[in-house]
This record gives C-alpha cells, sequence and structure tokens, in this order.
C-alpha cells in the first residue's frame, strides 16, 4: 500500500538549511503568472530517496513548501526515508505577491534507512520497525519535578545545554490528574507516525506524523500535538513545529515550547516526559542523610578520643525526613516549641545528668541516665552513620508525658545531621530511630559538653587577622536556611555570566566586587577591619575611587559572629545596590544580633581551620517567619583570601 503524505509531513534525514526568516522582497517589473515559473524536482540520479529542488526562475528568491518544511535556497535537497507519495509546491515572491505553481507528488518506491541511522531516534521510537509510548512526567521518577518546567528565554537554552530557572512541580500548574493519563507513542513501521492519547483533549486528533531533526534537536509534528496540560494551552500558538528538544535519552524527553500569551510574556515553557517502560518499573529508592566529608573523625575526636554527649536543653528532639532535613524549623529554641508537645525550658531538667561519653580508641560507652545511673558497654559507628550500642539501651521521657528518648529495636540510631561551629568543630548532632511505619525519622539533638580551656578567640585570630580577604566573583552570594542548609548558588553562578542573574550580577556589579578588599589587622590589643572600594552614584557614575573606611572588629564565638563598626560593601550604582551593608533585621535570629553584626555561615563546607582555601561567608538575615516573613532567610556573601 502506499501511504500519501501531506505538506509538512514529518520526514527522516534533511539535508537542506531551512530560514526561518522572512522571505526577501523583491521587484519582477510585471506580475509573474505559475506558467512562467521554471523549477525542477527530481530524484538524485545515485540515491532515489534523495529529492533535487532546483529554482531556474530568474531574478527570483524561491518559495518552496517541501513534506518537511519550507526553503528559500536556489538548490536543495530532502532526504525521505520511506516509500510513499510526498508532495512539494514550488513559487516564488513577485511585484503582485506571491506565485505557486500546481503540487508535484513524488512517488518514492525505495527505503533508505541510513537516514534514521541516529541513537536520538532509537531513544524517540525505539528504532526502525519498532514504537516507543511516552507519558508525561509526575514528578515521582526523579527527573524533573513536575509535568512542566520554565527556562529563561534570553539565555540560550540548547541541547543537553540548558537551564531551568523555576521547576514548580505540579501544584501550581493546575495540572490534573487527567493532564498526566495522556500517552503518546512514537513509532517508525513504514514510517514515523505519532499516536496520542488525550483524556484531557476530548475530540482532539489523536494521530499523525512527525520528524526528528537530530543534528538540530527539533521535532515537528503533523496534524497531531503532543500531551500538555489542557489549562495552559492557551499559552502556546505554536505546538507543532520549532520544537526544542533539550534532552532525550532513553528514558528522559524535554520537549521547550516559546509561550507566546501577551499578558505573561515570552518565556520556554518545557513538557517533561517519562518512557512508559521505564515508569512501569520504577522503584523510587529512598533518599538517606547526607554527612560532609571525615566526618567519623569529627564526631570521634573533639579535644580527645573520648567525647561526652548531652542532650541540647534548647533543641532536644524533633522529627525528620528521611534526607535528614528538620520537619519543624521554627522549633530553634525552647520556647519555640509547639505546646502540643509538652516541651519548655524547665523541661531541660528531666534530662539534666544524661550523658553518653564514647570513646573512639577502644569503642567504649558509659551511659548515665536522667536518674544518674551509670552504665558501661561498647559501641560501633558503621559507615553510614549508624550507632550500634551493647551493653545498655537508652531510654526515658523527655517531656509531656510521651515525647521519648529511645533507640530502634536493634539497639540503633542513624546520625541524620552533623552542626559545625566557625573553627570547624563539631557543635552538635541529630541522631534518630527511623520509623516503621512512617518515611521519617525521631530524631534527638546531642551536643559535646564543653571541655576546651583554650583561648576561644585562637582560632579566629590564626584565621582573620594579618590577612585581605576581597569578594568572590565566581561564588558571589547566595541564599541558606537559618541552620545554614540550602543554597542555589555555586562556584560557577556567577564570574562572566551577566545574563542568567542581571537582577543582582553584571560587569558593574563585579567591578564593584573586584575593587575591594577587607584587611583584617592588630592594632594594640585591637582587632581592626579596613575596607577599600571604589563607590559609586546611584547612575552608576564614580564618586571616590579607592574609598577607605576603618573600624573595630569583635568576634562573637558564642554566635559564630563577628561585629564590624563599619558597613562592608556599597553596590550603589550596579543592579547590586540593595545588597546589605548591615544586618538590620538580625534582631530576628534565634538570639537578637546588633546592626553590624554578621553570622559567620558555615556554607560551602568552609570554617576557620580552611578559611586560606575556601573562604569564608558572611550572613545577614533577609527573611524571618517570627518577622512577619514568610520563610526564615539568610543572604550570605562569600570572601576570598586575596593574593
Amino acid at each position: 500500500m502506499k501511504i500519501k503524505f501531506k505538506l509538512l509531513y514529518a520526514f527522516i534525514g534533511l539535508a537542506m538549511l531551512f530560514s526561518a526568516c522572512t522571505p526577501q522582497e523583491f521587484e519582477l517589473g510585471s506580475v509573474l503568472d505559475k506558467s512562467e515559473l521554471k523549477f525542477s524536482i527530481v530524484p538524485d540520479a545515485t540515491d532515489p530517496n534523495m529529492i533535487v529542488l532546483t529554482s531556474l526562475t530568474p531574478n527570483a528568491t524561491p518559495q518552496w513548501i517541501t513534506p518537511y518544511g519550507k526553503s528559500i535556497r536556489v538548490r536543495d535537497t530532502v532526504k525521505i526515508a520511506f516509500p510513499g507519495e510526498y508532495d512539494f509546491v514550488y513559487g516564488v515572491q513577485c511585484a503582485g505577491g506571491l506565485v505557486q505553481a500546481d503540487t508535484v507528488t513524488v512517488n518514492i518506491t525505495t527505503t533508505n534507512l541510513s537516514y534514521v541511522n541516529d541513537p536520538l531516534w532509537t531513544n524517540l521510537c525505539g528504532g526502525v520497525d519498532q514504537s516507543k509510548t511516552w507519558l508525561p512526567d509526575n514528578g515521582k521518577y526523579g527527573f524533573a519535578a513536575g509535568i512542566m518546567s520554565y527556562a529563561d528565554p534570553s539565555v540560550s537554552q540548547e541541547y543537553e545545554n540548558f537551564v531551568v530557572n523555576w521547576d514548580p512541580g505540579n501544584g501550581t500548574l493546575g495540572v490534573t490528574e487527567t493532564d498526566l493519563s495522556s500517552t503518546m507513542t512514537f513509532d517508525l513501521i513504514g514510517g514515523p507516525h505519532l499516536t496520542v492519547s488525550k483524556p484531557n483533549e476530548p475530540g482532539a486528533p489523536t494521530s499523525g506524523t512527525y520528524y526528528l531533526d537530530a543534528s538540530g534537536h527539533t521535532l515537528t509534528t503533523n496534524d497531531v500535538t503532543v500531551p500538555r496540560i489542557a489549562a495552559r494551552i492557551a499559552e502556546v500558538t505554536n505546538w507543532s513545529s520549532n520544537i526544542k528538544v533539550l534532552k532525550l535519552t532513553k528514558d528522559q524527553l524535554r520537549l521547550a515550547f516559546m509561550r507566546t500569551d501577551p499578558e505573561q510574556g515570552a518565556w520556554w515553557e518545557i513538557y517533561n516526559y517519562v518512557s512508559k517502560e521505564y515508569a512501569d518499573n520504577y522503584t523510587p529508592s529512598e533518599p538517606e542523610p547526607t554527612l560532609p566529608d571525615n566526618w567519623q573523625t569529627d564526631v570521634s575526636k573533639n579535644v580527645t578520643t573520648s567525647i561526652k554527649w548531652v542532650l541540647s536543653p534548647e533543641t532536644p528532639f524533633n522529627w525528620a525526613n528521611l534526607d535528614g532535613s528538620l520537619m519543624n524549623t521554627a522549633w530553634t529554641s525552647a520556647d519555640k516549641y509547639d505546646g502540643w508537645t509538652g516541651y519548655s525550658a524547665s523541661a531541660a531538667s528531666n534530662f539534666e545528668k544524661f550523658s553518653l561519653t564514647l570513646n573512639s580508641e577502644d569503642n567504649t560507652a558509659t551511659y548515665v541516665d536522667p536518674n544518674g545511673t551509670s552504665t558501661t558497654g561498647s559501641y560501633t559507628l558503621d559507615e553510614k552513620g549508624v550507632f550500634t550500642f551493647n551493653g545498655f539501651k537508652p531510654n526515658f521521657v523527655i517531656c509531656g508525658g510521651w515525647v521519648t528518648l529511645s533507640t530502634t529495636d536493634d539497639n540503633q540510631w542513624r546520625i541524620t545531621k552533623i552542626e559545625k561551629n566557625a573553627s570547624g568543630a563539631v557543635s552538635g548532632m541529630w541522631v534518630g530511630k527511623r520509623d516503621p511505619n512512617k518515611a521519617e525519622y525521631m530524631v534527638y539533638h546531642l551536643i559535646p559538653e564543653a571541655g576546651d580551656s583554650s583561648d576561644p578567640l585562637a582560632a579566629w585570630k590564626k584565621a582573620f587577622v594579618g590577612k585581605t580577604f576581597k569578594p568572590d566573583v565566581n561564588w558571589f552570594i547566595d541564599w541558606v536556611n537559618f541552620d545554614f542548609s540550602g543554597g542555589w548558588t555555586s562556584a560557577t553562578t556567577f564570574g562572566s555570566d551577566y545574563t542568567s542573574n542581571s537582577w543582582v550580577w553584571t560587569e558593574k556589579t563585579r567591578a564593584i566586587a573586584e575593587s575591594a578588599t577587607l584587611k583584617f589587622e592588630m592594632v594594640g590589643t585591637q582587632i581592626r577591619a579596613t575596607l577599600t572600594q571604589d563607590l559609586y552614584n546611584a547612575d552608576g557614575t564614580l564618586a571616590t575611587a579607592g574609598y577607605t573606611v576603618s573600624g573595630k572588629v569583635t568576634f562573637n564565638t558564642d554566635l559564630s559572629a563577628i561585629v564590624f563598626s563599619i558597613p562592608l560593601v556599597d553596590y550603589t550604582g550596579s543592579p547590586a545596590s540593595w545588597l546589605n551593608t548591615t544586618n538590620e533585621k538580625g534582631k530576628y535570629w534565634t538570639e537578637e544580633l546588633r546592626s553590624k553584626e554578621w553570622l559567620l555561615t558555615s556554607h560551602g563546607d568552609s570554617n576557620l581551620g580552611n578559611i586560606d582555601e575556601k573562604g569564608f561567608w558572611l550572613g545577614a538575615v533577609t527573611n524571618s517567619i517570627s518577622g512577619g516573613d514568610s520563610k526564615d532567610e539568610i543572604l550570605t556573601f562569600h570572601y576570598i583570601l586575596a593574593q
């Protein structure tokens, strides 16, 4: 049976380069009749599946319409893999407008599978004589947050080189279960066919054809559209051609459509799909706590190999997700626990005698219960951070008659989170037991009992005094939670990229950052900091080159914070002019901060011990739930050693 392929049919393997530009205008002096058009459409002498197009009309730009799309080349070729009847239209633009010849139908009787011999074709449809079904990604397969993501059109978005700037999941997009129940099947059985099932679009066409430009990474569909969110169909005008293929693996497909809704503006809407075979066989793996490098040494050696752990009187317990993140982030002190827990500052007396001393030299342990009774035993600690105890089993009520510290049936705790102070020493660890029925841990906050009598400022002075630092122009700033977790920027976010984050990072911002240094020195018994930078006016003109100001510095070792008597770098004259020079919202920190007191955030695995290598982060409170905001957030600035 012959297959009749209509215009814009998706064909295989194209040698021609089609123009997306507006045709050139010209004047012929008179209106042409279609009988005056001269052209040829013939198979190549050595390859009958390659159709050669030649325009012979003088002084005219051709307007070819081929089974794949349009071309304005005088001579071009179209490669067609499968037998069938294919329609071509030739025309030219003259003074009187577009003149077209009659449709020419080319009958191809041979097959040339070399045109579809590309791994991307195999990934999409399974290969020649095969078919493959894809489903909308519901966000549960580990590839994307949901069926749709967004990408900035001002940034080049190319195959495997694209940047998602919003991955909202399904909740805010109007996605329904009916949207997610759609399917699409690509095949290469006698030709490239696309069959869809879209319960969310009753009456919509369910079959058509497609073309994959494997080298140009675009997809074209004919007579049918791919599954999409029904509530957002009107946002895109062109659902069939110039579809960007951003990713195409055996299991994942990401297609980008340009949003044309005038009320929302142009933006790439990325639709995410997963192969049905992968989805049918997918078994989600549970997340696990991520512990920092060298954590075994951190929890085994503080001042000596024997560490006495006690329960934090401020934050003794919580619940955690499987990745170790705390569920109740507002419980930052005893007075902030919810009333239903029964915990308050006075309840700390219930466990003030409790301690657990672990000696990593011989793996012995001493457990002292809240009554003061001491029991000696042993413990092991495996590579995943799981403690197993022998000879004793911790178990007592913390508060409320029901909140209990205990281990699992196997007498185990798992380390879910490790906390460090500014000097890099462990200041606490959360250990917990997995709930047998729910995907969560009940966790307990252990802190090492103070025992280091050394000068608390020694590590700080060693890290800062006598050194000059500068803003890091590659990893300029980041936003973290109150426990210093999170953050979305990296060491490659800024640098010479002045478009992705132009709301804060431009050449002018970088110029100000590069002009700035922060020098720490000891003047008598006082530590002082000297800031040098170029100051700019609000209009971006230079106000003062090499402006210098100096002031006293106080290290707050209890809070891991630094108090400057001077404001820090001023980015006036750039899009970053809104960045903090002081810390006005610091009063909403877990403990009130002064105006010029900056938190030393342990971000990017930095601490006082590796400051020469990784620099330090100074954080200012920018959002606080207790201050009436919707979240707790710290804006933190990265400084590195000036060479």
